[in-house]
């Protein structure tokens, strides 16, 4: 009977073969320091843009209903054109607030008892709002929207703190915070705001 052949590797097989696989294991990590990096820098430049350009809001509080619930997440956009009707945010003592641009600058602000609201003489049709009243207020009316300002209302008027309060009054364009343009959660009212 035959004796088996000791099957011997050679050194030098043994030897390329650990460093084939250091090779490839060295280009694995290369590719996934790479692929971390460019996910932090997105993420940094995604964080960047949220901050600076269109911040992501969360809506506290029942002053928009119905057109915010609370717990809404919103997009607002920074530097867009503001205008009658749009939706802002805005800070107010350390807070972000989310109210309806009702008047701009130079026009005359007029809300009778029964909570309808004129701007410069013409009732505003407002389908948005809810529980219409005149509601905690104490400026005189008729009421001029000093320059570079914005009169603002919530959409649940009997809810809502707003430029009828010489608490808040109207808001100077500096303190805005951004347009909303934008509904994010809940997901089955994602969307443009109506």
């Amino acid at each position: 009977m035959k004796q088996p052949k000791n099957l011997e590797i050679p050194e030098t097989d043994v030897i390329a073969n650990v460093l084939s696989k250091r090779k490839y294991r060295l280009k694995y990590w290369n590719v996934m320091k790479n692929a971390i990096i460019v996910m932090l820098i997105a993420t940094a430049i995604i964080v960047l843009i949220t901050m600076l350009l269109m911040p992501v809001l969360r809506i506290y509080g029942k002053s928009m209903t119905p057109t915010f619930q609370s717990g809404d997440i919103v997009l607002s956009f920074r530097y867009a054109d503001c205008s009658r009707g749009d939706t802002i945010a805005f800070y107010y003592n350390n807070k972000v607030l989310v109210k309806r641009i009702i008047a701009m600058s130079g026009d005359v602000v007029e809300i009778d008892d029964d909570g309808i609201v004129y701007v410069n003489d013409q009732a505003l049709d407002e389908p948005y709002a809810s529980n219409r009243e005149k509601g905690d207020c104490d400026i005189q009316f008729p009421y001029t929207v000093p320059n570079e300002h914005y009169f603002v209302l919530g959409d649940c008027r009997n809810n809502s703190t707003d430029s009828r309060s010489s608490e808040i009054g109207c808001i100077d364009t500096e303190r805005v915070l951004g347009k909303i343009v934008f509904r994010i959660f809940p997901l089955n009212q994602f969307g443009i705001p109506e």
